[in-house]
């Protein structure tokens, strides 16, 4: 066993704040869109993709990102991940066109396929040798995520408020700059394996994300079908290629499925709420930038104590296919909730209560099903699970949000897409009861306990 690193816990913070940072990336843009599409031109139909081009760039992208941190070495490719963040966070700053700006946005979302399963990797090195200390660590990087998709949006809005849109890329230079400079004095060197690259596999991959999110925002049928012949052609490359880029074999490490498929539809039912909720608290309460950032921010703070003072403990007594469980069905009472709102709605007695209720059911589920979705595998293929389940949410949320998008279009109100992500998550509280299991005992070195199911 390598010497613990008296680093480890400077070196969470670099990882945490790694994690916060990606996250919000898919989130700061929301309440500066309408300044966008003013000075850039978008059209209604376009706009979304300013969100989309992230979110599927770096969902189609993580698999690749985490085989590359195992062949390479995770700090390598945690380093190269921000170098292209921080390259996509100038050109899109400096965009001047609708389709520079969503090309700034698709780099940003390569460089976090890259930073997020290596900082996985990383963590799982530096606290690997202490289950104790292993949970901790996890339940403070998994606070980072949600809290970082909740903070956008609020410090989204004191940006535009109160400088202007271009900023809230800006503000990403310094510190991609800043990390650089960190990691080669906090973070441990990992050295890669050899092996190939499945170029081929993360091509199938990704452009059936890109079409499949396509084919729901524009209703387009055509783009549907070539999705599924997309991703189907994934499947048969895994099975045909010598080192593919997801060993299928994984998948029957216990746990793994139902924990990505609670992960998938968690993520389906938090990103449309947050999102209709600040169109919500804009277009129809008629908050300024500010002012619905602001309303926010509660969540955040909630899902932070949370998670990281609560969350660890129940973890660790009653083991994670519970608070899935609940968690899920918390955070569709609290999205039901939002659906009740009405065109005169009260922040204090219609918004905050159920937001904050949503965010328990968050706090409850996110951190359970992460750990579920890890604690089976070999600390070689840590990269590649934190891969996928990464990959699970960041396209459950992009397809949810376009489904969404579809049924709120379609009905003419957001309260449907409330109503739809609450089903969404009822969803999966079914299939966490149907499918996850609690995993036999584990005996062999370096794996995580079984307690975590």
């Amino acid at each position: 066993m390598s010497a613990v690193n008296p680093r480890r816990w400077w070196a969470l913070i670099v990882l945490a704040a790694a994690q916060f940072m990606v996250i919000m990336d898919t989130s700061i843009i929301g309440v500066a869109l309408p300044d966008m599409q003013r000075e850039l031109g978008f059209t209604d139909s376009s706009l979304q993709w300013v969100f989309n081009a992230y979110v599927v760039a770096f969902g189609g992208l993580l698999l690749l990102g985490g085989k590359l941190s195992d062949l390479l070495g995770a700090r390598k490719i945690f380093t190269a991940g921000w170098v292209v963040l921080t390259a996509g966070s100038v050109i899109a700053a400096a965009a001047g066109t609708v389709w520079v700006e969503i090309l700034g946005r698709a780099v940003q979302g390569v460089g976090g396929a890259l930073i997020a399963p290596a900082a996985m990797t990383l963590l799982m090195m530096l606290f690997g040798h202490n289950p104790r200390e292993l949970g901790k660590a996890m339940s403070l990087y998994g606070a980072a995520a949600p809290a970082g998709g909740t903070a956008g949006v609020f410090l989204g809005g004191v940006i535009t408020e109160y400088l202007s849109w271009p900023w809230v890329f800006i503000v990403y230079i310094p510190i991609g700059l800043a990390t650089l400079a960190a990691i080669p004095a906090l973070l441990p060197k990992a050295e890669g394996k050899r092996g190939s690259v499945d170029w081929l596999g993360a091509i199938a991959v990704t452009a059936g994300v890109a079409l499949a999110v396509y084919a729901i925002v524009t209703t387009d049928w055509l783009a549907g079908v070539g999705a599924a012949v997309l991703l189907v052609a994934f499947l048969l490359i895994q099975r045909s290629v010598r080192e593919p880029l997801m060993p299928l074999a994984i998948w029957k490490t216990p746990g793994l499925a139902a924990a990505n498929l609670a992960m998938a539809l968690l993520g389906a039912a938090w990103i449309p709420m947050w999102y209709f909720l600040n169109l919500y608290l804009q277009k129809t309460l008629g908050y300024g930038s500010f002012a619905s950032g602001a309303a926010l921010l509660p969540m955040t703070v909630a899902v932070m104590i949370f998670m990281v003072g609560i969350t660890a403990r129940l973890l660790g007594r009653f083991g994670a296919k519970p608070l899935i469980v609940l968690g899920l069905g918390v955070l569709a009472v609290g999205i039901a909730g939002l659906s009740l709102v009405g065109a005169n709605g009260s922040f204090v007695t219609d918004v905050l209560p159920a937001s904050l209720i949503a965010a328990v059911g968050m706090s409850l589920a996110y951190i359970p099903a992460m750990m579920s979705a890890m604690s089976g595998v070999r600390p070689e293929e840590a990269g590649l699970a934190s891969g996928i389940v990464n990959t699970t949410y960041n396209v459950g949320s992009a397809l949810g949000l376009a489904v969404m998008t579809a049924i709120a279009t379609g009905q003419g109100s957001t309260n449907a897409a409330f109503v739809g992500a609450a089903v969404v998550a009822a969803i999966g509280v079914v299939a966490t009861v149907a499918f996850m299991r609690r995993p036999k005992a584990v005996a062999q070195e370096g794996q995580q306990p079984a307690a975590l199911g």
